[in-house]
């Protein structure tokens, strides 16, 4: 995985658009240093003369039903701690080409986790035609105006089913796909908030240091006196991804729906 990294960091650094592909987001970490130390530092480190930026990194990431902990674990929060690199999660087939095709022409190394589920579970009209979508624009996929939920991946899918539940009990949920986690569109987000007064992070990883801490943060920052209720997480647990307990860690629709009224009527 190292050899992989450095060989596209080394083509990008000469002019090509290099597309590496690590074949598990699980067995990134050998090529860790030459992601955090060189790649994402190649720009900085010269004062500009040189750059590695036409490298984009694809990986699948996530939880797939039967991966157990080594083929399911969802690693974007390390690299979210890294400045110099941009860090892209699609939900779906005609998000992934639009993004990924965004990753492969913006003049930054851009990591892409795909989620493993979309390979088999997604179905979706794909646009034949050359197309991409903005890098670090949010998107509003539904409107509402008791809580906003945020997450990316696979488990916006997920947060939709919750959001569809949790209006039969007269809650409207505003929904929000990152897409982008670093940067992040913060606006997006803070606009949501203003509006609703409450907030819902998920995703697969652990909650621990998760990028869900990082949004919380933020918007507690930016938003205090809006708040209504504290900010809730409803993530991955702190413990190595399991095989057979799947079920109980991953952050499912029914964890989601009760953190969305627990919430609301906090």
């Amino acid at each position: 995985m190292q050899g992989i990294v450095g060989f596209g960091i080394g083509l990008a650094a000469m002019g090509n658009r290099a597309i590496a592909e690590i074949q598990f987001a699980d067995y990134i970490f050998p090529a860790f240093d030459q992601i955090v130390n060189e790649a994402a530092k190649f720009r900085y480190r010269s004062g500009n003369q040189f750059n590695c930026g036409g490298l984009t990194i694809r990986t699948p990431y996530g939880a797939v039903g039967h991966g157990g902990h080594y083929h399911s674990q969802s690693p974007e929060a390390f690299f979210c701690h890294v400045p110099g690199l941009k860090v892209v999660i699609p939900r779906s087939p005609q998000q992934a080409k639009g993004l990924l095709l965004a990753c492969i022409r913006d003049p930054n190394p851009t990591i892409f986790f795909e989620p493993k589920w979309l390979y088999r579970l997604a179905v979706e009209e794909v646009p034949d035609h050359d197309y991409m979508l903005p890098l670090s624009t949010a998107e509003v996929i539904r409107e509402g105006s008791d809580i906003t939920l945020v997450g990316w991946g696979a488990q916006l899918a997920v947060m939709e089913q919750a959001c569809a539940d949790a209006e039969k009990d007269g809650i409207s949920c505003e929904l929000i796909d990152l897409k982008t986690l670093i940067p992040w569109d913060k606006e997006t987000v803070e606009a949501s908030v203003r509006k609703t007064g409450k907030l819902l992070v998920s995703h697969e990883a652990p909650v621990t240091g998760g990028f869900g801490a990082e949004i919380a943060a933020s918007i507690t920052e930016s938003c205090f006196l809006r708040l209504e209720a504290p900010i809730a997480r409803v993530c991955g647990l702190d413990t190595p991804f399991p095989l057979v307990f799947e079920p109980f860690y991953m952050p499912t629709k029914n964890k989601i729906l009760d953190a969305i009224k627990t919430t609301v009527n906090y």
